[in-house]
């Protein structure tokens, strides 16, 4: 009559030998560690998990592998060896369903890690869409962008520099002109209109402490 007793020893965490405890501790720590393993192959599924009755994408691979670097282990066949085959399955369909909601667990976090950098993404154009462009030479009225033409009532006029001139694609122009300084002068550039009876007016960007500027938006 002791003998069912000595087999339910076996599931406590502590005891000899701490084979259950052993294995899925292992096996949540593997999954942990091949989170982006999993979400590779999620991506690679299209963001779905797979069809069928067993709906997981990594829990089959890493139970083999714990079960197998668990075997080479010094006692661990000795301490398997001791227990009947009906309850070894059972233990391991109970490691199997932590590992399936632990897994899911990860996609979740992910998914909605993704959704929130849309919803950011989103407020993000938004706020870009809603939000004037200020003129960058007076920084203090808004650029209308017309048939190409860029002016501000501070007095900046770029006439006929292109008819596929939108304020987006200028916006874009600026931003990416003041990102290059940034990257090697921590100084504020200043933005200026080149004037002269030769040349056509341009939207000049300098700065004092740097290289001499060069023309943002040019007159065409």
């Amino acid at each position: 009559m002791a003998e069912p007793s000595r087999h339910r020893s076996l599931y406590k965490p502590v005891g000899s030998p701490p084979w259950k405890e052993t294995f899925r501790q292992g096996c949540l720590e593997r999954m942990r560690n091949s989170r982006d393993r999993l979400l590779n192959k999620y991506r690679q599924a299209g963001g779905s998990m797979p069809a069928g009755a067993q709906k997981t994408l990594l829990v089959q691979e890493v139970m083999e592998e714990e079960w197998n670097a668990l075997q080479s282990v010094e006692r661990w066949p000795e301490a398997l060896a001791q227990l009947e085959e009906p309850m070894d399955l059972a233990v391991l369909e109970e490691i199997q369903q932590e590992l399936i909601d632990q897994e899911q667990s990860i996609i979740s976090e992910y998914e909605k890690s993704l959704q929130f950098d849309e919803e950011c993404l989103s407020i993000m154009l938004a706020e870009w869409e809603a939000n004037p462009l200020i003129c960058p030479v007076c920084t203090k009225y808004n650029l209308r962008v017309t048939s190409g033409v860029v002016m501000c009532q501070c007095g900046l006029y770029l006439p006929s520099h292109s008819p596929e001139l939108t304020e987006q694609k200028l916006r874009a122009c600026l931003e990416d002109s003041v990102n290059e300084h940034s990257a090697c002068c921590p100084h504020t550039p200043a933005f200026s209109v080149t004037e002269g009876t030769e040349e056509k007016p341009s939207l000049l960007m300098s700065c004092l402490v740097s290289l001499p500027g060069d023309p943002v938006v040019r007159a065409g």
